[in-house]
């Protein structure tokens, strides 16, 4: 193996071929070469994974509470409870696939182990439909029902299901970051194809997504449920094939040890020397360990930040500490280098940020529920044409792509210009700010369209589906405003964490992002519980009965449009409060806080 060399201008060679600069290495453990690894090639094939994988995913997720009402025979709430249930595990075990991969496994080897069991998944609930389930056969649409089924038959199905939560779960937020890893931001170039990485993830997500909801969501729809979830179980085993043919190529970080104990070590040992007096201009009274040997397991150092003063004491050298030192050890649980005592920082700063991006989740479920039950109760039929309201989400696709395009293409290079800044456009920040004021004006518009459906509705509709003479192409601008919000909010939340997490908590960065739409969720359940209670009051329908004709869901619409409202304030807050990460050997960088500021 050739020796390292470290260049005048800072650059490291292995022998004559350019190594990255960001501590990243090859297959070998060898630190990786520039030409030889990463970028676009590694990039594209962990797109393509991603559009396929997600295909997969959606082909069983999207009409799973139809196969559970129409084949399981299952009453409409329990079905929904049971998607809830399901949806929520798939996030939780993306917190365990990020704690796994940082801590012990690394991304890649976390990526295909996980990949493998969302196959086996795929593939047993596959086989137990197409045997078992789907009897007699041809049941599962809407005019023949199935027989009933063993307790064997039904518990190999939920065995099967949760395989996939725990496969795409624990695969999810890996995937993304592992895409980030293969280009360089400490070189220029590769850093803005860094960036350019998240919005084209972000599209292949949705375009996989758009293919499983409307082909796949067709077959199935139609009862055709093996051939939907046999081309699933394809999809999610090409998506494995072509991940490891990409094996030779990818560039890797090495995991960093199990961060809650590196945490638990800050706070024990900043307890510990409560009692001690700090100097004011202290730095250099913390410790600090040399450039060769400070980093974990290859991670960059964190330099010094002045927020979280307490927590300095943990690196606060005392004599105890020099005496240990003397003797050849140092006790983690009394001593902490600054490196370690950052990342406790940069957890702790990230968090209210995170927070913020909870409302912006419960606007985006709505896309998934209210907008549903709204364009039900609106005309469907195009001449003979029969729309299936869930299907409007096409057009929040269609907006995902447009937006991205758009960003990429206009408003990053005109906002440069603007700005003087060279290469960047809006920050990380500045974007999340744009998609929560664009989630607002979406709920604006879904409120003024369900007031002007109930112009146009009957009062006595028996049911809702259809009641309304206002077509269902309304709501087309709603879904249009969600997907642009999603381009601002979600690709620069990704970017986002990525950006601002210690290299040993990248993974965990991601998994924030899914955890905020999971919560997303669960508040909007809550939210919905509680308005109903409160507006059924004196034997009122409420703002969302049965009979939506009945209701106010405008008012529903317009609580979250000042919800969001209120959150875009705190938000603001947050981000001229926050402090970015600052990494040793970094190029310098304007602070986040900064750059928000318009």
């Amino acid at each position: 193996m050739a020796c390292l060399e470290v260049c005048k201008e800072g650059k490291f060679k292995e022998g004559r071929e350019e190594c990255t600069l960001d501590g990243t290495v090859d297959w070998h453990g060898r630190p990786a070469i520039k030409d030889k690894s990463g970028q676009w090639f590694a990039g594209i094939i962990i797109l393509l994974n991603q559009g396929l994988a997600t295909l997969a995913f959606f082909g069983v997720g999207v009409n799973l509470v139809l196969f559970l009402t129409r084949v399981l025979q299952q009453s409409n709430a329990e079905a929904a409870n049971n998607v809830s249930k399901w949806t929520g595990t798939v996030y939780i075990f993306s917190l365990v696939g990020a704690f796994l991969s940082d801590s012990y496994w690394g991304r890649y080897k976390t990526c295909a182990i996980f990949q493998v069991i969302f196959v086996i998944g795929l593939v047993i609930l596959s086989l137990s439909s197409y045997l078992f389930l789907i009897r007699p056969k041809g049941c599962g649409n809407e005019l023949i029902p199935c027989g009933s089924h063993s307790s064997m038959e039904v518990s190999l199905f939920y065995l099967s299901i949760y395989l996939i939560a725990l496969g795409n779960g624990g695969y999810q937020p890996n995937i993304a970051t592992f895409g980030a890893d293969q280009f360089d931001e400490e070189d220029p170039r590769e850093g803005h194809s860094k960036v350019a990485f998240f919005s084209y993830f972000y599209l292949a997500l949705n375009l996989g997504s758009l293919f499983s909801n409307t082909i796949l969501g067709y077959f199935e729809d139609e009862g055709i449920w093996a051939l939907g979830f046999w081309a699933s179980a394809g999809s999610a085993f090409a998506a494995l094939v072509l991940f490891i043919l990409g094996t030779s190529r990818y560039r890797h970080f090495k995991p960093s040890g199990n961060p809650l104990s590196r945490f638990c070590q800050v706070i024990v040992a900043a307890m510990k020397k409560w009692r001690f007096e700090m100097p004011r201009d202290g730095e250099e009274e913390l410790y600090n360990v040399h450039a060769k040997d400070c980093s974990m397991n290859g991670n960059r150092k964190i330099l010094h930040t002045d927020g979280f003063k307490f927590l300095d004491r943990a690196a606060f050298i005392t004599s105890r500490d020099i005496d240990d030192q003397k003797k050849g050890c140092r006790n983690p649980w009394h001593l902490c280098p600054i490196t370690q005592v950052e990342e406790v920082k940069c957890i702790l700063r990230l968090l209210p940020i995170w927070l913020c991006t909870i409302i912006y989740s419960v606007v985006f479920t709505q896309m998934a529920s209210l907008f549903v039950e709204q364009g039900a109760a609106m005309k469907t039929t195009v001449s003979n044409f029969k729309i299936p309201p869930a299907s409007m989400s096409s057009f929040d696709i269609v907006s995902v792509a447009f937006f991205i395009f758009l960003y990429r293409r206009v408003l990053d290079p005109l906002v440069s210009r603007v700005k003087k800044t060279g290469s960047r456009g809006l920050t990380e920040l500045q974007r999340m700010g744009v998609g929560l004021v664009i989630a607002i004006v979406a709920m604006i518009s879904a409120g003024l369209v369900e007031c002007h459906r109930l112009k146009y509705a009957r009062k006595d509709c028996t049911h809702c589906e259809g009641s309304s003479s206002l077509s269902i192409f309304w709501q087309v601008p709603q879904y249009a405003l969600i997907g642009a919000s999603e381009v601002f909010m979600y690709v620069g939340q990704l970017e986002f964490f990525n950006a601002q997490t210690p290299d040993g908590l990248k993974s965990f960065g991601s998994a924030l992002c899914m955890t905020s739409i999971s919560l997303g969720n669960y508040v909007s359940s809550l939210l919905v519980t509680m308005v109903m209670k409160i507006s059924t009051e004196d034997h009122m329908p409420g703002w969302i009965p049965g009979n939506l004709n009945k209701g106010h869901l405008d008012r529903f619409y317009f609580l979250l449009a000042t919800l969001t409202t209120i959150d875009l304030v705190v938000y603001m807050t947050c981000a001229r409060w926050y402090k970015s990460i600052q990494l040793e050997g970094k190029r310098d960088l304007t602070d986040q806080e900064d750059n928000f500021r318009v």
